[in-house]
């Protein structure tokens, strides 16, 4: 299944950094930028954190928040973050429900080899709790600059 501009954002609560938790239903009223991405400290997902990293400031006064969701353990979350002084949540989908419900766990394939795993994907979601845009199959460079324009635009 795959999600679109339009529909209902599924609700969730995930495990967070930090030993926290986070539920989308509960943060209604905010933009939310929702970001899934396959693993901690690769190179794409890095490059990806610390663009959203760096563009913080600008999300925050486009009155949003950045959520990052990937299969990686808390403890690995937790070392990231601080690797990269990342300061927005970054949520554990261990088990793989929530990356399902958006669509992003997928078939890939990567020299011949076909394997499942998180399709780099974001979605915008309004105060209304309304995906207002999706990013699918996510190229890292001028992605967040993308994404800010959209979220700006809300």
């Amino acid at each position: 299944m795959t999600l679109s501009a339009g529909a209902t954002a599924p609700d969730f609560t995930l495990p967070t950094d930090s030993g926290g938790s986070v539920t989308l239903s509960a943060l209604k009223g905010q933009t939310i930028i929702l970001y899934f991405y396959p693993k901690d400290d690769t190179t794409g997902c890095t490059s990806e954190a610390c663009g959203f990293r760096d563009a913080e400031a600008s999300f925050k006064g486009a009155k949003s928040k950045v959520i990052g969701i990937s299969k990686d353990s808390v403890a690995s979350h937790d070392k990231f973050k601080k690797k990269y002084n990342l300061p927005f949540t970054l949520a554990s989908d261990k088990d793989g429900h929530v990356c399902e419900d958006y669509g992003t766990w997928a078939e890939k394939s990567m020299y011949g080899r076909k394997y499942f795993g998180i399709e780099r994907t974001t979605f915008l979601i309004g105060a209304d709790g309304v995906i207002k845009q999706v990013w699918n199959k996510v190229k890292v460079s001028g992605h967040v600059a993308e994404v800010l324009k959209a979220a700006g635009a809300l």
